[in-house]
């Protein structure tokens, strides 16, 4: 991103627009995501479940699933479980292959370039993930799409 001496953000291409996401999950989680993603997506509303979010029909181009809400929901139910059957939604089949190229070490800029999508929607693809798997880092997401049989290596 190119820095102009006088101008105190980065500049954009004037055709470029973020990709706008609606953050699905507890506020806590939902706030720390919305911290995370700041100038990456544009957050255009934050939902407590799915269904809420889907019903609600934000301009959207995504839903981020915050990744602590499947660890904080377990907690309050007083059923902390590692299990991936508490996934509120499967990986699709895209998130599968981008998860199958983080397990060969790729970047994003590698998976990009190998699927032919751009750079931000393999982040997207990647914080989709690690949402849906409950893991804190690409390297986590990988870990526990093994152990569960997700992917192999």
């Amino acid at each position: 991103m190119l820095q102009s001496p006088s101008a105190s953000g980065p500049i954009r291409p004037p055709d470029t627009r973020l990709m706008r996401v609606a953050l699905v999950g507890l506020p806590l989680a939902c706030a720390r995501l919305r911290a995370e993603v700041a100038g990456t997506f544009e957050v255009v509303g934050a939902f407590a479940d799915l269904a809420s979010a889907r019903a609600a029909a934000p301009d959207a181009d995504a839903f981020l699933i915050a990744a602590d809400t499947h660890r904080t929901r377990a907690a309050e139910t007083g059923r902390i479980s590692d299990a991936l059957d508490d996934l509120i939604e499967p990986l699709t089949e895209r998130e599968t292959q981008v998860l199958e190229l983080l397990a060969e070490g790729l970047s994003n800029k590698g998976i990009a370039a190998r699927l032919g999508i751009s750079d931000q929607t393999v982040k997207f693809h990647v914080a989709s993930i690690c949402g849906k798997l409950d893991a804190h880092n690409r390297t986590e997401a990988v870990r526990r799409a093994v152990r569960h049989g997700l992917i192999t290596l």
